[in-house]
């Protein structure tokens, strides 16, 4: 099963880096090492996120931030939506 990323979720994890990169760069390399950790799991446990928010997609809390990777099953692939932080306003779609 191959992970592929949306322009959209890339722009997320950069903005997600900068935001905790601002206070703890060595905390924003452990955000991203979770992030990236989390979505290399999904290839095994392509279920495992939560359906609740957007039809057709899945969600995945970062355990130990404050993130979480919204993504969808499609074609024998993993493909990551967003990664946003779970107190943030979440999108109608994605």
């Amino acid at each position: 099963m191959k992970i592929s990323w949306t322009e959209a979720a890339i722009s997320h994890v950069r903005a997600a880096y900068d935001y905790v990169a601002a206070d703890n760069p060595a905390a924003a390399e452990e955000v991203l090492r979770r992030i990236f950790s989390a979505a290399e799991f999904l290839v095994q446990h392509p279920n495992l996120g939560r359906t609740e928010r957007v039809e057709g997609t899945r969600e995945l809390v970062i355990t130990g931030t404050p993130f979480i990777v919204a993504y969808r099953t499609r074609g024998g692939g993993i493909e990551i939506l967003a990664v946003l932080r779970g107190a943030r306003k979440w999108p109608a779609d994605l």
